[in-house]
Formats: structure tokens, C-alpha cells, sequence
């Protein structure tokens, strides 16, 4: 993130708190999904599989 990001995120009404949770669930998300990606882990049957090209 850059700093106008935090102004953008600041001025939809975000406190520091808010963004760190935010911070949080999006860096927890963006690892699990690496380990499930590197162990080829199956997608659940109704999450479809995301085009690599879009």
C-alpha cells in the first residue's frame, strides 16, 4: 500500500483500527490461498476455477 491508499481508505470513513483489521484479513487471505495454490489444494465444487488470463 502507499500512503494515498490509507487517504483513500480514510476518507470512505476508515479509522486505524479499521484499516489495520482490513490489513489483516487481506494479508491472511492473500497467504492462505498462496499454501493452497503451492499444496494444489482442489477448489470446493461450487467455487468455480479463476481464468489465469482476467
Amino acid at each position: 500500500m502507499r500512503e494515498v491508499d490509507v487517504i483513500v481508505l480514510r476518507s470512505a470513513g476508515l479509522d486505524d483500527r479499521a484499516i489495520h483489521d482490513l490489513t489483516q484479513v487481506v494479508a491472511y487471505f492473500n497467504y492462505i490461498n498462496r499454501v493452497a495454490d503451492a499444496l494444489h489444494v482442489d477448489l470446493e465444487p461450487e467455487m468455480p476455477p479463476r481464468r489465469r488470463d482476467a
